[in-house]
Order: C-alpha cells, then structure tokens, then sequence
C-alpha cells in the first residue's frame, strides 16, 4: 500500500526506505533516550491495593500505561489495571502493552467507555477484532516488533508514565522474577526496558517472598510500588505443559524440507545458532535439525527467542551450548531457566528484549543467528510477508520478532502451507507487509523449494542465495519458482472475494527502526 506523509491520530511518517537505512543519530534521528529519574530515599513501597498504586505513581488521564504478556492468555493485570482506572475517572490513555490476548477482550469496553483512547502493541484475538471493524474514536494501533519496541522506548519515541509489570515472584523491596510461584512464567525479557526507563514501575504479584526472589529478572533499583493481589494470572494460560509438533503429513513435509534447507547451508557446522518457535510446524523443524546435528556430531552455538522443551532438550544432550531466552513457551522451559524445581540449568540465559533484538543497541543477539525459521498468513510474489492480518483481512496477529530475526539471521526461512482452509497463502501482493522481501530468503510449501531471486540488502549477512539454490537443487530436493506457486494457489483457492475497507486507518506498520512499511485499514461493516 501507498503511505501518506501523515496519518491522523500517528502523525508525522516517517517512510520504510530501506532495511539499514535509520540510524541513531543521523537526519534527526535521536541518539538516545532520557534516562529515567532516580528514586526517593526511604521510599516505602508496599501498597494495598492497585488505587494506592496508581494514585501514589501519578497516573492521570492522558498517559501512557505499559505491560507485558509473559502470562499470554492468563493474564489478570491488565484488566484489573485498566478497571481500577476506570473506577478512579482516569482517561484517554494510552495503552502500550507487549501484547494483548483474548482475556483481554474487556479492553474494547474500555475503548468504547474513552479510558482508553490509543494502543500501541501487538493486538491479537478480540482486541484485534474491535480494532479491524469498530472502534473509530480509537487512535491508529502502531505494532512494532520485540526489537522496534525497546528501540522506539530507548530512543526517546515513546514515553512510558507508568509501568506495571506482572509478577510471579516479588520482596518487598522491588526484586522482581518470573520464576517462581502459582504464576511462574519463566523469563521476564519483555517488561525490562519499561523498568529501566518508565517514570514509574509498579509490579503486581501474587507471591510476595519474604526474601529476594533469586535470580533477579527485574532489580529493586528500577521498581517504585509493588501491589500483592490474590491472583495475577490464571496457570492454565500462561505456559502450556507440552507443545506439539504437527502430525498432518503434508505440514510435516514442510517441516523435513525446511529442516533439509538448514542442513545442506554452509552454516550447519558446530556453532550453529537457530530459532524456530512453538508452532507446529517450526517444532518439527526444530526435531528434524536435532536428529541431522545428532547424526552428524553437530554441537549447536545458541537457540534463541521463545524457548520449547525441545530446546531444553538439545541443550541437555550437549546439542546446544546455551539458550538465550526472552519467553519461556512451556512449562519445560519455565523448569530449565531455574523455579527452584531442581532442573535449573545454569547454560539457560534469561535475556531482555533489547538483547535479543533491538536494532539500535551495540549487538542484539538475533545478529548471531545463522538461520530463523517463520511463519506467515501470506507471502506474495516478492516475498513480501504479512503476519498480521487474516485472509478476511482482520487484525488477529502481532509481529513479534518476526522482522527482527529474519534481517538478523543468514538464512530466513518461510515455512507454510500453500493454502489454509480455502485461502491461498502465496498471493500476487499480500494485504500488508509485516516484514519486507529484502530478508526472506526461503519459502517451504509441501510443493517443494523457492528461493528469492533477489540479492539481499547491502551491509546484511545473509548468504549467496545462489548457492542456496545450488545446493538445494543438488540435493534433489524439488525447487518450485514462485510464479508456479502463486497460479496452483490461485486454482486451488479458486476466485477470492477481494477485501472491503474503509479509509480509516486501523493499524501502522513499522519496520523496527521506526519507519512505516504499511498501514492497514478498518474493514467495512457492509455484509
């Protein structure tokens, strides 16, 4: 889509013109951020209820409020936050979460009721649906990536009033972790920015300990109040016991290609560093890339980002020499990075999300990656991917560190299915770009093999995607030219009814330096 230089609600647009192309301290761009203002002496922090929390951080109407989605569909913070406000008369804030989920439908009332009036976050679920189809006193969302949100926080674009960081574990001094307790999560690399820099940082736990929670994801240097309540989130939303790899055969054979992708690279050799993630497909990825280090005596460097039992298990069996975690996705996970369940792995790293990827830092760890395996709801002709929208064009998924990874690592790849249900997945032009062609350089469908054309950005790492091809074709593996993808789709889908839209923006698209990629606009209530 064509982007104006302004968008009401936004404001001044700053264009995507490149992939390296805005930096720190170069046309305008902030150098750095403000630091945050030090604390009172003496300060007592304990307080009985979130009131006494907002009232004693300064929270007025106008504001910006931040938190985390480490307890994902469990969470309880952000609606008794949002409710609390309510009660109090506060309005027309602005909501700047990691993400929100279906628990969080409340938030549309919320919306409706003006105590919130702009969201910046990823915005899944019914949040999502509100967004897409409603919700016209409601600023555009802005989604940015887990890189481009601790960038735009260090850089000064965004500033947080008051964070409110969910818990597990908490001492009455402010030592803040996500190990331990009814709601343990695992890492906290999410809301460690919003600490070092909010104006104020209230954490709301369930488990005040009565010493300091250790390790220490969050220190008591950077938290003001801290709020105990009977529950900050419910355990059946917030890790999963187990996550599974597909078991439908033709998800699986996109699974083995991707995995046979990675292995025929010049990067598969000791020290290999990857991240796949917690859906089915990139899990049975992560077990076919096991099973070829395994026979090949292949000792991995990291695996990174959201981290499955899988991962655990490769660095248990001396596959993997650390993981770098930003989100714990299962309870394996949760036990490895240290709960006091006696599986504590000291090679397991809780990192913060401007380690893991913002890209205006002195080195985000997704650079180290060699390869990253993806998913998408599209991809078009040039590889193009969007993750979020759906094929009836509401707003359902978040970037995540989908951007980050596939510009940090030396080889992206797009695993998916050519079609899901009856709607293709590889179009001519996808309804917005999430993260742009110039960093994709592997698409896997069940048809085989298709490699980008193009040559990648300058200054990127990525490698020859020529001898990808190569390689690929040696193999025997079958390659599949993306003008042969997008016409089967076309007559496997058959006509696809185009989307209705109004011209009101719903969502911004950022790149994570903090251009604009693209917009997406409300969909029409027409039926």
């Amino acid at each position: 889509m064509s982007v104006s230089d302004h968008i009401d609600g936004y404001g001044a647009v700053v264009p995507y013109r490149g992939v390296n192309t805005r930096v720190p301290g170069a046309g305008g761009v902030p150098a750095f951020g403000a630091p945050r203002p030090l604390k009172t002496p003496g300060q007592c922090k304990l307080l009985r209820s979130l009131e006494d929390a907002i009232t004693a951080s300064g929270l007025k109407s106008g504001m910006t409020v931040s938190f985390h989605h480490h307890l994902r569909n469990g969470d309880k913070v952000v609606n008794s936050v949002l409710d609390a406000c309510a009660r109090m008369g506060i309005e027309g804030l602005t909501l700047f979460p990691t993400a929100l989920f279906d628990v969080h439908e409340p938030v549309a009332e919320h919306v409706r009721r003006g105590v919130v009036r702009q969201i910046m976050g990823s915005v899944n679920g019914a949040v999502g649906r509100m967004v897409s189809t409603e919700a016209r006193e409601l600023a555009p969302v802005v989604l940015r990536s887990h890189g481009g949100r601790p960038r735009a926080i260090a850089a000064g674009e965004v500033h947080i009033d008051v964070a409110f960081i969910a818990a597990p574990a908490a001492d009455g001094a402010g030592n803040l972790s996500g190990r331990f307790g009814p709601s343990a999560c695992g890492s906290l690399g999410y809301p460690q920015v919003d600490a070092m820099y909010a104006d104020r940082v209230v954490a709301v736990t369930d488990n005040l300990m009565p010493v300091m929670p250790a390790p220490v994801s969050i220190p008591q240097i950077y938290t003001d109040f801290v709020v105990e309540v009977p529950s900050i989130g419910d355990p059946a939303g917030i890790v999963s016991g187990t996550t599974a790899v597909t078991r439908n055969p033709l998800r699986l054979l996109i699974s083995r290609y991707a995995a046979r992708v990675i292995e025929l690279a010049p990067c598969f050799a000791n020290g290999l560093s990857f991240q796949t993630g917690a859906g089915g497909i990139t899990l049975a990825v992560t077990a076919f890339l096991r099973e070829a280090m395994a026979a090949k005596g292949i000792k991995g460097g990291f695996g990174l980002g959201g981290i499955t039992g899988y991962f655990v298990e490769m660095l248990r069996d001396g596959l993997l020499e650390r993981l770098l975690d930003v989100q714990s996705f299962d309870a394996a996970a949760v036990k490895s990075l240290g709960g006091g369940s006696g599986e504590q792995n000291s090679a397991h790293v809780e990192i913060s999300a401007d380690w893991y990827a913002n890209p205006w830092n002195a080195g985000a760890a997704v650079n180290g990656l060699d390869a990253v395996v993806l998913g998408a709801t599209e991809i078009d002709r040039d590889f193009n991917v969007n993750v979020n929208t759906e094929a009836d064009g509401t707003l359902l998924h978040g970037i995540g560190g989908h951007q980050d990874t596939a510009a940090g690592a030396g080889i992206t790849i797009i695993a998916q299915p050519l079609l899901r249900g009856r709607a293709p997945c590889v179009v001519e032009r996808v309804d917005c770009v999430t993260t742009p062609g110039d960093v994709v350089d592997v698409l896997v469908t069940e048809y085989g093999v298709t490699v980008n054309p193009n040559a990648p950005p300058p200054g990127s790492k990525k490698i020859w995607r020529g001898e990808i091809l190569e390689r690929v074709r040696a193999a025997g593996l079958p390659v599949v030219p993306m003008d042969a993808l997008i016409d089967k789709a076309k007559a496997m889908s058959g006509p696809m009814s185009p989307i209705e839209r109004t011209d009101r923006v719903a969502a911004v698209v950022e790149w994570r330096d903090g251009s604009v990629l693209d917009v997406v606009y409300a969909k029409s209530s027409k039926r």
